[in-house]
């Protein structure tokens, strides 16, 4: 995936921008900076936008060249997918929403990954060249995903960083490893449980970076609401009801900031 993505951002840029558009919801964008119409001072990075579910009506609108681009993507895409279900269950099962074995298990209780298994699969191809004056600029500003859970391919050049007690970590690349990064919909979905993860993107002076991000959340039209089941006395509803079309309603008509759309979702 790493080796097929340098490829693509080698090509030359009017191979490159057949694929630009100002429509958020296409299902391929090329361009730069996190939001082209919004974003007050541009970043440090090329991209590339895939939607890549369902897989049989968007491969044919993907990049043609290089010529493995198209297979390679849908299997990477395939095999994510699998992985964040899994993973998935996990974070139910800790939330006490589905059971580690059959016995525990009921049809409302699989529903949700029924849901998730056919739902939105976003995949962002981040490409961030050498920056003469790092100080200056970021490859990405701080912001948190939009959906359940992103996995994050990165190459070895460190780049990406969180916020953890309010200071800047760099996540170190792992050869052959993905960064599971929490989204909104998730802190959403378990009313707080868990907490969206906030990350920015620095640049480096000497090195390109490389990154796939895949973003999964339920279907584009559905709505994410907390867990009537994590709600009580005790765990008062925390967030109101969101859908991507909120979500792109909101990012198409302020710059994002940090985690602002979260914040406009909840209750006060």
């Amino acid at each position: 995936m790493i080796d097929v993505s340098a490829r693509f951002f080698n090509l030359p840029y009017e191979e490159r921008s057949k694929y630009m558009s100002s429509d958020m919801a296409a299902p391929v964008r090329y361009g730069t900076s996190l939001n082209q119409n919004k974003d007050a001072v541009f970043c440090w990075r090329d991209f590339l936008k895939l939607v890549c579910h369902p897989l049989s009506d968007v491969v044919s609108h993907w990049p043609s060249s290089p010529v493995d681009f198209r297979e390679s993507v849908a299997t990477y895409a395939k095999e994510t997918k699998y992985l964040f279900l899994r993973i998935m269950e996990a974070i139910l099962e800790s939330l006490g929403l589905w059971g580690a074995t059959k016995d525990d298990r009921t049809p409302e209780n699989d529903e949700i990954l029924k849901q998730l298994d056919g739902g939105s699969q976003l995949m962002v191809v981040n490409c961030f060249p050498p920056c003469p004056e790092p100080d200056l600029t970021l490859g990405m500003p701080p912001h948190s995903d939009y959906g359940f859970l992103t996995l994050l391919l990165q190459d070895d050049v460190e780049g990406l960083q969180i916020q953890y007690k309010g200071e800047w970590i760099t996540v170190e690349p792992m050869q052959n490893s993905f960064v599971v990064n929490i989204g909104d919909h998730l802190e959403i979905f378990s009313n707080g449980r868990y907490k969206s993860v906030l990350h920015r993107v620095i640049v480096n002076p000497a090195k390109l970076r490389l990154s796939v991000a895949l973003l999964h959340s339920l279907p584009f039209d559905y709505m994410v609401r907390p867990s009537p089941k994590l709600i009580d006395d005790a765990n008062p509803r925390r967030y109101k009801d969101t859908d991507f079309a909120t979500y792109l309603h909101y990012i198409s008509t302020c710059e994002p900031k940090k985690k602002n759309f979260l914040e406009s979702r909840k209750f006060t």
